[in-house]
């Protein structure tokens, strides 16, 4: 009866927390999502009476109202918040199985009763006991289609539960590793490959190459356009650098201005020819912007720092070396490569 209760409550959650966030035009971003998990949850009543008041008050929930959301109520728990639909999952997967389990503890039962009958037939049982055996069985019997009435019911609709749950999981799944702007794969999908290919590496001396790209001068695009015309030069280097590689190469946005693209199976010099192919890419062309493109943008230009893994390296010193040859291409002038 709890886990069922549980269950109920997982699944009420679970159904109310995607279409509010679409009603209300709230990006599906798991601090947003965790925002309103927690919300429908009730188990933070700050954070309710804060939402309440903001739906009251007809609040247009704006990113700087998401952000603020986030900062007030969250930030300190967010990755426990965000593990309760993984949770929720083994609830329903609990429920499952404890619905198999009865439904063989009620055969095993029913199995046992069979060879009781058996054994009184055995006995010259008088018309009476006869009679009663066989009212006996025919209740077994009943009350075993009963059960498997029950449970195909109960199958049907946790399978309802789990299809929905496995789709909301993928989305917040894509979402989670997804940069929002470039929809590249962002810092945290990139350090989870890095530490991949570097286990990898450790066993089968599978080679790895790191790119640690930066957009040259990107401030002064955001200083003299504005950062809407910042975000549509970040937006081009990206597709830019998506284009430029193929296979398992992984493109993925660092943080501002900076870019990482992991290259499972390419040594040093084949990555410094990818690197110097890419920062040819991301330069041909001169960005315009406006409807009649009359605003010229100019050149944008990357530098590009390179380094394989080595023996002993972990995710955070390839990063590093990477770094530091970005470093030495700034120093030397931009628009380079540095391996």
């Amino acid at each position: 009866m709890e886990n069922t209760k549980e269950l109920d409550h997982s699944a009420h959650i679970l159904r109310m927390v995607i279409p509010q966030m679409a009603k209300l035009h709230i990006p599906v971003t798991p601090e947003n999502y965790a925002i309103w998990y927690e919300y429908f949850s009730e188990s933070n009543l700050n954070l309710k009476r804060a939402i309440d008041g903001l739906l009251a008050n007809e609040v247009r929930f704006t990113k700087q109202v998401n952000q603020g959301l986030y900062n007030n109520f969250i930030q300190e728990q967010s990755p426990e918040i965000i593990q309760n639909v993984q949770i929720e999952t083994q609830i329903l997967i609990k429920s499952l199985f404890n619905k198999i389990h009865q439904l063989n503890d009620e055969t095993q039962g029913f199995a046992e009763s069979l060879e009781g009958y058996n054994q009184q037939l055995q006995d010259n049982p008088t018309v009476g006991v006869l009679n009663e055996i066989i009212v006996n069985i025919s209740s077994e019997v009943d009350l075993v289609i009963s059960h498997n009435e029950e449970m195909k019911s109960n199958l049907n609709t946790l399978d309802f539960e789990l299809s929905r749950l496995k789709e909301e999981m993928d989305n917040l799944s894509k979402v989670a590793m997804t940069d929002e702007l470039t929809s590249l794969n962002n810092r945290r999908a990139y350090e989870l490959f890095a530490v991949e290919q570097v286990a990898k590496f450790n066993q089968t001396q599978t080679v790895c190459s790191l790119l640690m790209i930066d957009i040259d001068l990107f401030k002064g695009f955001n200083d003299t356009y504005g950062h809407l015309i910042g975000d549509k030069v970040l937006a081009y280097v990206a597709l830019s650098l998506k284009q430029g590689v193929k296979g398992a190469d992984f493109v993925a946005r660092y943080g501002g201005e900076e870019f990482v693209i992991l290259l499972p199976g390419t040594d040093l010099q084949d990555a410094v020819t990818l690197a110097n192919n890419l920062r040819e890419l991301v330069s041909h062309k001169q960005l315009t912007v406006g409807k009649e493109k009359k605003q010229q943008l100019g050149k944008v230009t990357v530098s590009i720092g390179v380094a394989s893994i080595q023996t002993g390296d972990d995710a955070d010193t390839l990063l590093s070396r990477a770094d530091e040859k970005l470093y030495e291409a700034k120093q030397a002038g931009r628009d380079c490569v540095k391996s």
